[in-house]
């Protein structure tokens, strides 16, 4: 195993950014299981040609890769930006990672990037803070000439400049893939949507996959009601509460986070429903926690470490080997545990399944 420079820049925030980063699992208001963005339709033209590769691809004996985080006091971050570097550690030749934390400030992104493009390094790898501030990114590592790759974010963007590809969740696969797991499980079943909060778009993504879903197996079950418990816990409980004491019948939840989760089995205990299976959304450590405890009967798991294992793949490819990936957008595999059977289960440290997981032929493995 190579050994992994990692270089930490921590530089004090002079601009406070409003902007906020959502996770597969939950909003960045929840630390535990936040940050990623709301996905869309991918551009038509947005990877570099196969110049971007390095023109002496694979005659050197080393190469430096720089990391752009957004934030690794977010653990989705802090966990994708770990597997990136394991990824750098199997690699067959030495690959030194440069790590830069922009503290979710677009001033001190710039300042990463500036940093990096002085150091010449072989390829950069961004997680952005918004699809505008990655643009503004690519562009800086496109003027240096310096193959650029993306993860987190599906960069729906007019002018997203010349990148490698983008890795992300796709929220409304997740929400099709929930209503479709429970239509297998139980044909009939009533089930009681306890969703994300409105406007900020992700909760609205998740829905675009529940709409589809009902309009393919409509005929098999049932939203017999949706009520927001915004991201939390004791929202999610209330709103479970207020709907089990207005006496509609359900006998199926789907919870849109794990956090909500928590809230809904709190509120069906209390009721004495605790019978009534919960799907959940995200993977993260707690939701793996509440599969062994059965309080999921399910989860629809989105592994934040094949999202960094596959964004080195990525850089990997196009600067070592001159293979550019066929896809520039490569959503996250939806990939469903069932608290009976945890052996799909990759858990976000678990860098070395997600390595497998990519290396080994799955379908995001381009």
């Amino acid at each position: 195993m190579k050994k992994i420079l990692l270089t930490i820049l921590a530089v004090v925030l002079v601009v406070a950014l409003g902007a906020t980063m959502v996770g597969c699992s939950a909003p960045a208001a929840e630390p535990s299981e936040s940050a990623s963005t709301e996905a869309s339709t991918a551009p038509e033209s947005s990877a570099p040609a196969e110049e971007s590769a390095s023109a002496d691809a694979g005659a050197k004996d080393s190469y430096t890769f720089g990391y752009i985080a957004y934030n690794t006091a977010d653990i989705w971050n802090d966990y994708s930006q770990k597997a990136f570097e394991y990824a750098a550690s199997q690699a067959d030749v030495d690959v030194e990672v440069v790590a830069l934390d922009s503290k979710n400030s677009v001033e001190e992104s710039v300042k990463a990037m500036e940093s990096l493009i002085q150091q010449e390094v072989d390829g950069i790898s961004i997680f952005p803070i918004s699809i505008e501030q990655g643009a503004q990114l690519v562009k800086m590592a496109n003027d240096a000439g310096i193959p650029v790759t993306i993860e987190n974010f599906e960069m729906d963007t007019p002018d997203p400049g010349d990148y490698i590809a983008a890795v992300a969740c796709k929220y409304d696969d997740i929400g099709y893939a929930a209503i479709n797991y429970i239509a297998e499980q139980k044909p009939g079943a009533k089930i009681f949507f306890c969703a994300g909060q409105e406007g900020a778009g992700v909760y609205e993504k998740y829905q675009e996959g529940v709409d589809k879903a009902m309009a393919e197996l409509g005929d098999k079950v049932e939203i017999v009601g949706t009520e927001h418990g915004d991201w939390e816990t004791e929202k999610a409980m209330n709103v479970t509460q207020n709907f089990i004491q207005s006496g509609a019948e359900f006998d199926y939840i789907f919870a849109n986070n794990g956090l909500m989760a928590k809230g809904c089995y709190q509120a069906l205990k209390e009721a004495g429903m605790e019978d009534i299976p919960i799907v959940s959304t995200g993977g993260s450590p707690d939701d793996y926690q509440m599969l062994v405890d059965k309080v999921e009967a399910a989860n629809m798991t989105a592994p934040v470490s094949i999202q960094g294992i596959q964004t080195f793949k990525n850089l990997y490819d196009t600067v070592v080997l001159g293979q550019a990936p066929t896809d520039t957008f490569q959503p996250l595999p939806v990939i469903a545990v069932s608290a009976d059977d945890l052996g799909k289960f990759i858990a976000w440290d678990d860098y070395e399944a997600a390595y497998n997981y990519v290396y080994g032929g799955a379908e995001i493995a381009k």
